[in-house]
């Protein structure tokens, strides 16, 4: 059964509904929808966002109010439904869902940025740890299918100005790092693997420079999976033209 699975960092789940995110959700109809950056607990969405015909959805929200969050809205009601990596230091801050279906995982996941200093990209490489090893454990049981924005571009062509960025987080050798170790450690970058050679790819672009209209951007955004779910998916995409947050949706078509 080919399914559609799509990802997006919302960047504020209420702003977003105000750009038009319903219609969109309901005309896409994804079979699963992972977002990321919701900025919201349950308790302060609308009806509208949490009663969506034909959906059902869960969100996970930080102990500090209006900052991260992840949800997720599926057309399949999910046998179980995690909110946990199992270490204090990342659940408190609402970036994790895991669902179990009956033949494979989903997570949808808001990697930490390292934009505050040391102290915090030695968080973010802390949770790339604890994720991988998750990860790895759930791949032994069934097909496993992550997305989320990882908040590294893993290499040169992922991103327009390479060089300019080196020194920069989300670009940093030991973040571009723990992105090898995901690869290597048995997940998969599916649109890269698909799409090989192609640049000017882009998931995500600065807002207060403009950069989306001159394509100068990151990707960022990923759907990272385990050997058994890559081998079944048809197709990976980028849906650049979707607007409503600075960061794109992306999706996959998978026979699951």
């Amino acid at each position: 059964m080919e399914r559609k699975f799509l990802s997006w960092n919302v960047n504020g789940i209420r702003a977003a509904e105000k750009k038009g995110f319903l219609p969109w959700l309901l005309k896409e109809s994804p079979d699963i929808l992972g977002l990321q950056e919701t900025k919201a607990a349950l308790g302060q969405l609308p009806k509208s966002l949490t009663e969506v015909p034909g959906y059902y959805c869960c969100f996970s929200a930080p102990v500090r109010k209006g900052y991260s969050g992840v949800g997720v809205y599926s057309k399949e009601k999910p046998q179980e439904v995690s909110f946990t990596l199992g270490v204090k230091e990342f659940d408190d801050e609402g970036r994790f869902i895991l669902l179990t279906y009956p033949d494979f995982y989903f997570i949808t996941c808001y990697f930490p940025n390292g934009g505050q200093g040391e102290e915090r990209i030695a968080y973010k490489l802390r949770y790339y740890a604890a994720f991988l090893k998750l990860c790895q454990k759930l791949a032994k049981e069934k097909p496993l299918i992550t997305c989320g924005d990882v908040n590294t571009a893993h290499r040169e062509i992922d991103l327009a100005r390479p060089k300019q960025n080196e020194g920069n987080t989300g670009f940093l050798p030991e973040e571009r790092a723990w992105l090898d170790k995901f690869f290597e450690g048995g997940l998969v970058d599916i649109y890269r693997r698909l799409h090989p050679r192609q640049e000017g790819a882009y998931t995500w672009w600065d807002y207060k420079t403009g950069a989306r209209a001159r394509n100068v951007g990151w990707r960022i955004d990923y759907f990272m999976l385990d050997a058994k779910a890559a081998a079944k998916t048809k197709a990976a995409y980028i849906l650049s033209d979707v607007t409503g947050s600075d960061h794109a949706p992306i999706g996959i078509n998978i026979d699951i």
